[in-house]
């Protein structure tokens, strides 16, 4: 089998490595896609887009069920899970395609199958255990993702202990369900089975849910989501599933280990995710994994010849956009040091400026740094905040339930960071991405003018609050 031969070849087709080939094939560099599954990866298929698919639903149905407070009748509200599902199914399967025709119109290669790189230079493709094609390039990319987390007392089934991927393709309506991690993930499938009727139970290891996010913006949240009837164990750890016929019994101890047990129909396995780093050639190449996530430089190199890796491959924070941007950040960096004239300067990633989103209801989204953060790192910060209660937009959308949280350097005026609850709070969050990536002060944001009525109008008022100018509360 004669080897296909191009300037660069990306392992795995999902949000980094289909928009890496993309980047690649607009700077004139030959590209090959490797992708066995689905192009468009977990994220498209699996993860990202078909639960906000989810999750639309969810919501229209609350709406719907609540039509009393908007002057408008809604009898008998029922939903039918096989056609939520079939709509998010098709959601998916409509983006796939769409990533199909993006290759075909950047003349990106497209092969089916398992990428292993034999050594610099060199991809093997196989297909159920058969070489489908060898590939040379001088420029390889590794985005081969990530996938659910699992520990040994803690496996799935696909029947009564779900991942991901089974909870959004459940056979039928569970009455009771138990979720373990309450992250983004854990918490978004937490919400739209509960928005749907089951009993939702939430254990997380540490001392809130949504850890990662502003304390403020977490305790808002949880006190939402209890009086939405969700039930949340925080510092307590799920150490024993005993599966029944039609049940799962489990064991849930706090940190003091006293323990009880839960009886539920499902679990949702939502602990976290781990590379997809066997299997591709990495040890055998000298390639340093750490933690089960590949290690790589500022710009996805990996300190082997020509290879670089992305996405959630190389660790967090594990979402579709960091992964998307570093691929364009590889790219670029191989196509000027390879003389492209195009690319005249080349800026790393920032993490810090990575927005984080939660689809869940209230929603939560943030970027930056937490006021605990902020003050750990010795700085003197001003805090500002404004209630999605003082909107009149809030209000006139029956959206009053909400937050927005400045944290700005008192000697500077830098936006360090910003935190937001409530209603379309994922949409509004890149106004503040766009004013830490442009290094804006406070003074900038608040000289800025912002429509009225709109929601948007809180980020200024929180902005004004931080410095005890707030207008409208």
């Amino acid at each position: 089998m004669s080897a296909q031969k191009f300037d660069l070849v990306v392992v795995g087709g999902g949000p980094g490595g289909y928009v890496a080939a993309i980047r690649s094939a607009q700077l004139g560099l030959k590209t090959a896609l490797v992708e066995a599954e689905h192009l468009g990866g977990i994220c498209l298929n699996w993860g990202c887009i078909p639960t906000k698919a989810l999750l639309r639903s969810a919501e229209v149905y609350h709406n719907m069920k609540h039509a009393a407070d908007y002057g408008l009748s809604a009898d008998n509200v029922s939903f039918d899970l096989e056609a939520v599902i079939k709509r998010s199914r098709g959601v998916a399967k409509q983006l796939n395609s769409g990533v199909k025709g993006l290759m075909k119109k950047n003349k990106v290669t497209v092969i089916d199958g398992y990428g292993k790189l034999v050594k610099p230079g060199h991809i093997a493709v196989e297909k159920n255990g058969n070489k489908v094609a060898d590939v040379e390039a001088g420029h390889i990319i590794l985005a081969t993702g990530a996938r659910a987390r699992e520990l040994p007392h803690l496996k799935a089934d696909g029947e009564q202990v779900w991942t991901y991927k089974h909870a959004m393709t459940p056979k039928d309506m569970p009455e009771s369900l138990l979720v373990i991690g309450s992250g983004a993930i854990g918490i978004e499938f937490a919400s739209f089975y509960n928005e749907l009727g089951a009993d939702v139970t939430v254990v997380e290891m540490m001392d809130r849910v949504l850890p990662v996010e502003d304390e403020e913006i977490s305790a808002f949240a949880a006190k939402s989501f209890k009086a939405q009837g969700m039930n949340l164990m925080t510092n307590a750890s799920v150490t024993k599933l005993d599966k029944k016929k039609d049940s799962v019994v489990c064991t849930v101890e706090d940190k003091s280990g006293k323990a009880q047990t839960i009886e539920v129909e499902k679990v949702i396995l939502a602990i976290g995710i781990t590379g997809n780093v066997e299997g591709i050639g990495l040890e055998e190449n000298g390639i340093k994994v750490d933690r089960g996530h590949v290690v790589t430089d500022e710009w996805g190199y990996t300190g082997v010849k020509g290879v670089y890796a992305i996405g959630d491959l190389t660790g967090a924070p594990w979402l579709a956009h960091k992964a998307s941007h570093e691929g364009v950040i590889a790219v670029e960096k191989i196509a000027k040091d390879l003389g492209n004239k195009e690319i005249k300067d080349l800026h790393p990633m920032d993490k810090s400026n990575i927005p984080g989103c939660t689809y869940c209801r209230p929603q939560v989204a943030s970027v930056g740094l937490t006021e605990k953060a902020a003050k750990g790192k010795g700085l003197k910060i001003k805090v500002g905040r404004f209630p999605f209660i003082g909107n009149g937009k809030a209000i006139a959308l029956g959206e009053a339930e909400g937050m927005i949280k400045t944290i700005f350097d008192e000697k500077t005026g830098e936006l360090l960071g910003a935190h937001m609850v409530g209603a379309e709070v994922t949409e509004l969050i890149q106004g503040y991405v766009v004013a830490r990536t442009l290094e804006t002060t406070e003074a900038e944001l608040m000289h800025t003018v912002f429509p009225h009525p709109t929601l948007s109008e809180m980020m200024h008022e929180s902005v004004l609050d931080a410095y005890g100018k707030a207008l409208h509360f």
